[in-house]
Parts: structure tokens; sequence; C-alpha cells
């Protein structure tokens, strides 16, 4: 169906535009009407050459969804019937992908489609957790309430992958700053000095010959060494879309000092905040775990989920296959079993989650100081170990001159 761009004035005399789906020009115009705006200019929308195109088009990020989420409750909450509601969403959405996905959903639950129905046909932009959570509202009359918890809850989720992010930004620049670097000097400027050294004539001390070979060898197999990264990156990920080589990644991941400490603090975190979450919005358990741990981000933690799921579908208690998981620290399982004794689970996994997002700041400041001198260090070490072997031929010829 053709999209029509319009432009309109109300009885107050003010000057409306936007636009409208519609089949003809003439049911643009009577829409207008009914909408008690006298219809000035109507044309059809220029067709985007690139809306095919899916890697050009505009991504749908995380905080889209937030605000969307927000401003649909507000809406709801103000007494707006569903379909206005998104129509008005759709209008006022800066991200032109969005606002496609906004408009289908209206024309789905136009179709005789529920809410939560027509967000299933678009599971990449919402996931599981959203889905459900928007079905439990449906079910229970609560879509607002439901809605506000689900942005809430995102907003929570942002800020702990951000405050990750923000750990490992600092170590992997430096990392990346010390290869370009080694790079440029042996491509660059290492050959410099051994054309010197070539037309000394005598034997180069140990580190500076190494030195020299390296230079020589990334030389001459340059296009050899990009194309060897390119595999191992491609090997790498492939392997990592394996069930056993993301799980055996994972594992390791976790295992590390320092990082994989913080993993597993966010990893309670999450799963805390995320079955609070689904809990306090009227989803069972066991339907609660089996999203939680689709949505875990590590298949070691995913495992684990997916057992405990099991021991409750059996008669036990939560508490007590958390502490066989090996992941779940013992005061968090305890926690968890005095709120499952107390019916208050919901609330506990609650205040688990918000300890340890704190926890998980301590961890990330924790880890900055302690990298930031060994990267330093890394880094001084790497490039000032190399500027002092290209000096020692140099150093050893004003020695003999001496």
């Amino acid at each position: 169906m053709p999209v029509y761009l319009w432009e309109g004035t109300t009885k107050k005399g003010e000057i409306k535009k936007g636009e409208m789906e519609a089949p003809a020009e003439s049911a643009v115009r009577i829409q207008l009407r009914r909408q008690r705006i006298r219809p000035g200019s109507i044309k059809k929308k220029p067709k985007d050459l690139f809306e095919n195109i899916p890697f050009l088009q505009q991504k749908v990020r995380e905080k889209d969804i937030v605000v969307f989420s927000r401003q649909f409750a507000t809406m709801i909450n103000a007494g707006l019937p569903i379909i206005q509601c998104l129509e008005l969403l759709g209008d006022e959405e800066q991200n032109k992908t969005f606002a496609k996905i906004i408009k289908s959903i209206k024309e789905d639950i136009e179709g005789g489609s529920s809410l939560s129905e027509a967000l299933k046909k678009h599971q990449d932009v919402f996931n599981d957790l959203f889905i459900n959570l928007v079905a439990a509202g449906e079910a229970g009359g609560i879509l607002d309430v439901i809605l506000n918890r689900l942005s809430a809850y995102m907003e929570k989720a942002m800020n702990l992958k951000r405050k990750v992010k923000g750990a490992m930004t600092y170590p992997i620049s430096v990392l990346v700053i010390a290869i370009a670097v080694v790079i440029l000097l042996l491509y660059k400027v290492v050959p410099v000095f051994d054309d010197l050294f070539s037309s000394m004539g005598s034997a180069l001390p140990g580190p500076t010959q190494f030195l020299v070979d390296m230079s020589r060898f990334v030389q001459g197999n340059i296009l050899y060494i990009i194309g060897s990264i390119v595999v191992a990156v491609f090997i790498f990920r492939k392997y990592y879309g394996t069930e056993s080589g993301r799980l055996r990644i994972d594992r390791t991941v976790l295992k590390l000092p320092v990082f994989g400490m913080l993993l597993k603090k966010v990893a309670v975190a999450k799963f805390s905040r995320t079955l609070s979450t689904m809990m306090s919005s009227g989803v069972p358990i066991l339907d609660g775990l089996e999203i939680v741990s689709k949505t875990a981000g590590n298949k070691v933690v995913e495992n684990a989920l997916m057992k405990i799921r099991k021991s409750i579908s059996e008669g036990k208690t939560i508490a007590e296959p958390l502490s066989e998981s090996g992941i779940f620290p013992s005061m968090v399982v305890s926690m968890i079993s005095v709120g499952e004794n107390t019916g208050a689970l919901d609330a506990m996994l609650e205040k688990i989650a918000d300890f340890y997002d704190s926890e998980v700041d301590t961890a990330v400041d924790a880890m900055t100081s302690l990298l930031e001198p060994i990267m330093l260090v890394f880094l001084g070490g790497v490039v000032g170990g190399m500027i002092i072997a290209l000096y020692l031929p140099i150093f050893s010829m004003a020695g003999a001159i001496g």
C-alpha cells in the first residue's frame, strides 16, 4: 500500500503535516476530513532506493525500544486505544526501520491479532522476555504496568552492559595500539636501520638481529600475515558458533583471573533481575527460567539454568540446584532460599540484583585500576624494548670509537 505525504489546516488555522498509508489519494482526503483537517497538498512519498538492502537499513537499538515502551505505557495509562497509541508512536518515531515495524504491528492488531502475537513476527527486535511479559500484561489487564517494568528492566540491563564494555575498552584499545605500533616499526622504521646496519658490515647484537629478522619476515610476508589473521578470525567465529566450541570458550572465559569473576557477577545480576521482573509480572517460574537461560549470554550459565529448571520441574526447590551449579555464590543461594520460604522470591531476587549491580561497579573500578599500570608497562616495554634493540649497535660503535 502506498504512503502519502500530506499537509492540511485545522479549524484553528494551524498547519499540520504527516504521512499516511492509503490505497489512493482520495482515501487520504476522507481520513483527514474525519480528523477535522482541511486537506492541502497530498503526494506520494518517494521510494527509498535502499529499503530492500538489509545491511543498509537503520538498526533498532535497545534505547529505541526503552523509549517506545515508556511512551506506550503512558498512552495506555491515559486511556488511549492500543491501535491509536501505535499509530502515534509510528508517526513520531525517528528511526525509519522501527517506525515500519510499529506500523506493521498496528496492521496485525487491526487484522485481529493480539499485541504479543504481532510482536512475535519481529523477534529480531523484541526478544522472548519482552513478548512473554507483554502476553502476561494482556492476560492480566495490566499492560501499562508491564511496559513500565520492561523499560525499567531494560535501562538497568543497558547500564550493566555499558559497565562491562567500559571495563574492556581500555585494555583492548591499548592492545590494538601496541600491535599497530609494532607493525609500523617493523614495516617502516626497522628497514631504515637495516640498511644502516648492512653498511656497517659488523655483527649485530642478538636483540637487534632478532628485530631485523622479524622486520624482513613481515616485509616479505605481509599479505600472508593479513590473510592468516582473517582466516583465524573466521575459524574462531565458526568454532564459537558450534555448541561444543561455544561451551569450551565460555567456560574458559569464566575461569580468567580477573575478568572471569566480573562476568560471574554480571551473570548473577542479570539472572536475578530478569527472573524477578518475570515473576512479579505473573510469568510461571519454569517459563521464566527457560527465557532467562536463553538471554544469559554464556553457554555455561545457560546450561546451569536449564539444569535448575529441570530440577524444579521434578519437585525440588530453586535453591537446591542453584547451590550445585557452582556459578552462584552461597550468599545468593541462601537469600533465594529465604525468599522461597517467605513467599517473596521476586522481591529477594530484586535485592540480589541491586547488590550485584553495585558489586559489578566495584569490580569494574578494581579491574581498571589493576589493568591501567599493567597495560602502560606492557606498551612501554614493547615499544621501548624495540627502540633500545635498534640503538644497541650504535651504542656499541660509539663505545668502540671512544
